[in-house]
């Protein structure tokens, strides 16, 4: 029987070998870490559970319950908080909470605008006046330009930079409006108005909360997708050096071996792609290393809940650049999800992105949960000492969306036909939650079993 060999172990890799064992594929699975599962990590600090990157997914993803649930995972599931579900966007030093009602960029009840403490007298107004504008279709612009151009400046700062710097790590002159947040476009092609296209579609958005979990963490995901490889799968560890054309198809040609595969699924970031293809073609090796990456880091704090102070009514907070912190966010583990923070303690997951992401992949532990302590505490008012942290880096993790993605992404697509049994997998492409690189792999897995040479990318949605 043809055998896959799939080039890293994160969850694309993962869920790719997983759907491909569904179909009764062999494969052979590739990581130079000893550790499987990417960024998906989760951690104890005494009885607290700390996630050290995603510790969630979006509910309105269905899939990703249905994996879950074949996992035998389907009773361990928890939702969030929603009664709890307000965020903060601090403005002049202080959180103000976004409109109850907001959905990323716009609220499904237009007044809330009206009365949110995020926005001058003049933003407020032009919110006012965008339910009236007529549908139109018009070229590819940034997030900055399509916010601003309904909204205002204002909007930029306040509204699109906060919501989108934790997940992109990038400022939304840099990303695509088309790619990141597509809804919107087609609402402003459809309406017009976002405020109205937000309002007209609002049965959309389902019952139930927002985030679904895993009870004992993201990381019981990746644990269950390596226990449920079929015996068929061979996990190899080594450093993978170059993919080529071979007599059976494929080869992978590593630092201590070689595997020959009908098949072959590159499951990295585009840039390593590339690199592991320029021997293939250079075209395709160029435009997947046109696909930049940035940083991230996230770290962890506990406190004693006794004396904390601050309320935790919320969801977290979020620190505009125009406020001049290091921190892009913080999330109130407590309020989002029960059973994280242990009896009688506060924990807390800043985040730091761009640029102040990369400067701390160089920093101590000490020094970054210091500088990230002493920016909370100007932030939330709370005095209490901090007792544990921990800082988790990820270096060149998140993909940048930016404009001419899709374009991009096409370019690749048309260079990768020219390859039967080559295939791309993972967040660079169409998606970079969790669900949307589980579903790239199934769609991949399918494609193979199927006899399909190429995989066409879906347009990418929000995250």
């Amino acid at each position: 029987m043809s055998r896959v060999a799939i080039v890293g172990g994160g969850v694309s890799g993962l869920s790719a070998a997983y759907y491909l064992g569904r179909h009764g594929i062999p494969c052979t699975l590739i990581e130079r870490e000893q550790r499987l599962g990417g960024i998906v990590r989760t951690e104890r600090f005494g009885d607290c559970l700390v996630e050290a990157g995603p510790d969630s997914w979006l509910a309105e993803k269905a899939w990703m319950l249905d994996l879950v649930r074949e996992l035998g995972l389907g009773d361990q599931v928890v939702g969030s908080n929603d009664n709890r579900r307000r965020t903060y966007i601090v403005r002049s030093g202080r959180p103000r909470a976004l409109p109850e009602s907001m959905r990323l960029l716009a609220p499904s009840k237009p007044w809330q605008a009206a009365t949110s403490g995020l926005f001058g007298l003049a933003s407020k107004a032009r919110m006012a006046g965008e339910w009236f504008r007529r549908p139109r279709t018009l070229r590819e612009r940034s997030v900055a330009e399509f916010v601003e151009d309904h909204f205002g400046r204002e909007a930029v700062e306040y509204l699109a930079q906060p919501l989108l710097a934790g997940v992109y790590g990038s400022p939304p002159e840099n990303l695509s409006a088309d790619s990141v947040i597509p809804r919107f476009v087609e609402y402003e092609r459809q309406y017009g108005s976002l405020l109205r296209g937000v309002w007209k579609n609002r049965e959309r958005h389902r019952e139930g909360p927002l985030f679904l979990t895993l009870r004992q963490g993201m990381g019981s995901l990746t644990d269950a997708l390596q226990q449920h490889l079929p015996e068929t799968c061979e996990v190899v560890a080594d450093e993978v050096r170059a993919v080529q054309p071979s007599a059976a198809g494929w080869r992978v040609r590593a630092e201590r071996g070689a595997w020959d595969a009908s098949s072959v699924i590159v499951a990295t970031p585009a840039p390593e792609a590339g690199r592991l293809l320029a021997g293939v073609d250079d075209a395709l090796a160029e435009g997947l290393g046109s696909i930049v990456y940035t940083s991230s880091v996230v770290v962890a704090l506990v406190y004693p809940q006794r004396g904390f102070g601050h309320p935790l009514d919320g969801f977290g907070l979020l620190i505009p650049r125009a406020e001049r912190g290091t921190l892009a966010a913080c999330t109130w583990t407590n309020s989002k999800f029960s059973g994280r923070a242990g009896p009688g303690k506060v924990l807390l997951r800043a985040f730091l992105a761009g640029a102040d992401a990369e400067r701390a992949l160089e920093s101590s532990d000490e020094s970054v949960s210091g500088r990230a302590d002493a920016e909370l505490r100007q932030r939330m008012g709370f005095r209490p000492a901090l007792e544990v942290s921990r800082a988790y880096r990820w270096p060149a993790a998140m993909p940048q969306y930016s404009v001419g993605h899709t374009a991009r992404v096409s370019q690749i697509e048309e260079r990768l036909v020219r390859f039967p049994g080559l295939h791309l997998a993972g967040n660079g492409y169409a998606g970079l939650g969790l669900p949307d690189c589980v579903r790239r792999s199934e769609r991949i897995a399918r494609a193979i079993a199927s006899g399909e040479a190429s995989l066409t990318t879906p347009a990418a949605g929000p995250p």
